[in-house]
């Protein structure tokens, strides 16, 4: 998903993303740096690419295998209340359905009219952060990204950000990966989310930081240090602004490939994450978040032990929606029980003429919308620990169409079609959510 298998070696984006602590964090003050009301250039505010094109890699082993057992660290405190004395971590309270969009430079109302038809119940709209300040300590905000929280809320909907994308001069080496310092970070989340005050739900702290591609182009272990200190200044900056906007953790791609150049296996990026400094990670986050992929596997099946018929892409868990399992196994064992899981992208891709993702010709509309309603069951039914999950994606289709692009990818897992008329994966998912909501669920 952004989202089939997440597992990814990347190319450019192609049209259109502190002070350490063991303890509960502390509010921090509100951004001090100029807020510009007007774009000060507008050309620096226009989205230079939508979510990343990713092309899968093979999931095999690159590098040392983790440590077998894997290190024991000791479980840290929670906090009884968190930031606003709300409660620690936040919940949804039932299964949230969402779906992904890009509603940049484009028609806004009839995909948040159908998404709202459809029954979803939020939207996660992906933002770079390099487009949205500059010069340093400056916020552009722009026409754009205010029509987009506004039109959402409008729609009655609820808005997740995933935001991404270093400006150059925060980013390492000069690039647009994680920022050298997590305090730029901060300030800017802060000042997103007190000038979308109530209009912005969630943000989700970067996306698939395990693969190089969303890294400036190089990615460790060490790297998910880095991270969580990253989300150790977010997570005090939002709840200083916002204390009842849920921080979502970036979700690792689903790999095992391990090559700096191109990815860290999802389970080594993950349980680095969750072990950095005895798993402090679990005190700064609302959620953990989880790219389960699919390529052309039934939701129910899993490798080794039940697996898919499919041609190819089949002999891997990491090709597989169940691969969840053995996140959460991983979650476990470090003691992130009570942690909730967002799953914030989850699709299959249907024909396509996209290098690396031709095991979406394996699968048909019909499919795509069994797989997908399929998933939502077993989430249902088996994983009361997450409490939210995103389709990838609603409106890609109508997008690529438009730049010529018919049979790419990313239109590929749509469930609309270019002309905006529902796939057969938007009927059943409706019916799906229906029928959930009618149980209470």
């Amino acid at each position: 998903m952004l989202h089939a298998v997440w597992r990814c070696a990347l190319v450019l984006l192609l049209l259109a993303g502190c002070t350490a602590h063991d303890g509960a964090p502390t509010a921090r003050p509100l951004p001090t740096a100029q807020i510009a009301d007007a774009p000060l250039r507008t050309a620096a505010i226009e989205p230079q690419g939508w979510p990343a094109f990713r092309a899968p890699v093979m999931p095999y082993e690159q590098g040392a295998p983790l440590p077998t057992p894997l290190p024991t660290i000791p479980p840290v405190p929670l906090p009884a209340v968190g930031p606003g004395g709300l409660p620690f971590p936040l919940r949804t309270g039932r299964l949230e359905l969402g779906v992904h969009a890009h509603l940049f430079w484009t028609n806004r109302s009839v995909p948040l009219q159908l998404a709202r038809e459809g029954g979803f119940g939020w939207i996660r709209q992906q933002i770079h952060w390099a487009d949205q300040e500059g010069p340093p300590g400056v916020y552009q905000w722009g026409e754009e990204l205010d029509a987009i929280v506004a039109a959402t809320a409008a729609a009655g909907l609820k808005l997740m950000l995933s935001v991404v994308r270093s400006p150059t001069f925060y980013g390492r080496f000069g690039r647009d990966g994680l920022p050298d310092d997590p305090a730029p970070f901060g300030r800017f989340v802060a000042a997103l989310v007190q000038r979308y005050r109530g209009q912005i739900h969630a943000v989700q702290i970067w996306n698939e930081q395990n693969l190089a591609h969303e890294n400036g182009g190089y990615v460790s272990t060490d790297d998910a240090g880095r991270y969580v200190e990253l989300v150790k200044v977010a997570y005090a900056a939002i709840k200083a602004a916002d204390p009842a906007v849920f921080v979502v953790t970036g979700a690792p791609a689903s790999t095992a490939v391990n090559s700096p150049g191109l990815a860290i296996s999802d389970v080594r990026y993950y349980a680095a994450m969750l072990g950095y400094q005895n798993g402090v990670l679990r005190t700064v986050t609302d959620a953990i978040g989880v790219h389960p992929g699919g390529s052309a596997n039934p939701p129910e099946t899993l490798w080794p032990t039940a697996p898919s018929t499919a041609q190819g892409w089949t002999e891997h868990p990491t090709f597989y929606f169940r691969n969840i399992e053995h996140i959460r196994e991983l979650l476990e064992e470090y003691h992130y029980d009570d942690t909730p899981v967002w799953i914030t992208e989850f699709g299959w891709a249907t024909a396509n003429d996209t290098p690396g993702f031709e095991f979406g010709d394996q699968v048909s509309f019909e499919q795509q919308a069994d797989y997908l309603v399929g998933a939502v069951a077993l989430v249902e039914q088996r994983y009361p620990w997450v409490g939210a999950m995103f389709v990838w994606n609603l409106n890609f289709s109508v997008l690529r169409a438009a730049s010529g692009q018919p049979r790419h990818e990313q239109a590929s897992f749509s469930i609309l079609n270019a002309d905006y008329t529902p796939r057969p994966a938007y009927a059943a998912l409706r019916r799906a959510i229906a029928a959930l909501r009618e149980r209470g669920r």
